[in-house]
């Protein structure tokens, strides 16, 4: 056999095994990514079926998958009824001031807002944002100081007693004192924020922080030495020292803090909105209880999956972003 049929027979032998390999990587995600976690929603699915057919509440039977799906359906058509009817209010505000201003060119005109009843869709953007800022809040102070505890013992010293004291509390223990402090401080003519919206951000920074702070604490001060060393020698001052030496080395401690942050003000959130009554979910959850009408459960689980769902893409996203700004790229993060 020839040197040239002797390669062409080997190229064709590496590029079949080539070719077995990409096949047989792309089976193992496809299986890892979609046939696992569809089996384990099916299942799931059938033991939700099956514990609900068993399950009878003052209200009826305990609402299944069919079930929560047809109050998806009907909280999706109040949203629609509700956004029409707004529209509706703003055209017809618009054509009776159209035809005062015919009558009287100097004539005043008055534009009220619509005061309708907010949806489950616009409750959830509600409690989006009041997460959001309470997250945010929270990290502005959580990070800076989380590095300087990192930095320095005595300051860790100093801080510890008051974050292990505060770290346990309840928001349902914040929550009256936030809002009592909201109400004796924020008395401004026009406000820029409400105060429901205050109280609840504020409970959400103040029962989030501590995750991120403390891994902060712990990434910073478990910086490799050698990195520490190379600092010294190129004499970086204090704030260079820090963003291109501690801070790059601390990302991973960070997010984690930042994602158990995250979902621990969600959690919070929802237990404050339920609690003070403030708009969001956790009102909608309450409202939904107390009206204790026959769809009442249904559209409870709707809201428990929303939940669960928004938390889940939250944790998702600060993922995406850690990967992002992470320096490790080969880093497995989960």
């Amino acid at each position: 056999m020839s040197d040239a049929a002797v390669s062409t027979a080997t190229n064709a032998a590496s590029d079949d095994r080539f070719d077995q390999m990409i096949s047989s990587l792309s089976s193992k995600t496809f299986v890892e990514g979609l046939v696992l976690p569809a089996i384990g929603i099916l299942v799931f699915l059938m033991l939700w079926q099956f514990s609900a057919n068993r399950i009878d509440t003052s209200l009826g039977k305990f609402p299944g998958p069919v079930q929560v799906w047809e109050q998806v359906q009907n909280l999706g058509e109040e949203h629609t009824r509700e956004r029409d009817k707004e529209v509706s209010f703003y055209q017809r505000q618009e054509e009776r001031n159209a035809r005062k201003l015919v009558k009287n060119a100097d004539a005043e005109i008055k534009w009220r807002k619509y005061t309708g009843k907010p949806t489950f869709i616009d409750q959830i953007f509600t409690s989006l944002l009041t997460v959001a800022a309470g997250f945010l809040i929270a990290n502005f102070i959580a990070i800076p100081l989380g590095i300087v505890c990192g930095l320095s013992a005595g300051m860790y010293k100093a801080m510890n007693p008051i974050i292990q004291v505060f770290k346990p509390v309840s928001p349902l223990a914040w929550l009256p004192l936030v809002t009592m402090v909201v109400s004796a401080t924020y008395t401004v003519d026009d406000p820029m924020f409400d105060k429901a919206f205050l109280n609840s951000a504020i409970t959400v920074a103040l029962c989030c922080l501590w995750p991120t702070l403390i891994n902060t604490t712990v990434g910073v001060a478990g910086i490799d030495r050698d990195l520490v060393n190379v600092s010294r020698v190129m004499a970086l001052y204090p704030m260079v020292h820090v963003r291109k030496i501690v801070v790059p080395a601390a990302i991973p401690m960070i997010f984690t803090g930042l994602r158990l942050s995250l979902a621990t003000g969600w959690m919070v959130l929802i237990a404050a909105e339920m609690l003070a009554q403030n708009p969001g979910l956790g009102k909608f959850v309450w409202d939904e209880f107390q009206n204790g009408s026959s769809n009442s459960l249904g559209r409870i689980m709707v809201a428990v999956l929303a939940i669960g769902l928004i938390g889940f893409m939250l944790d998702k996203l600060m993922l995406t972003l850690q990967k992002r700004v992470s320096w490790d790229k080969s880093a497995v993060l989960r």
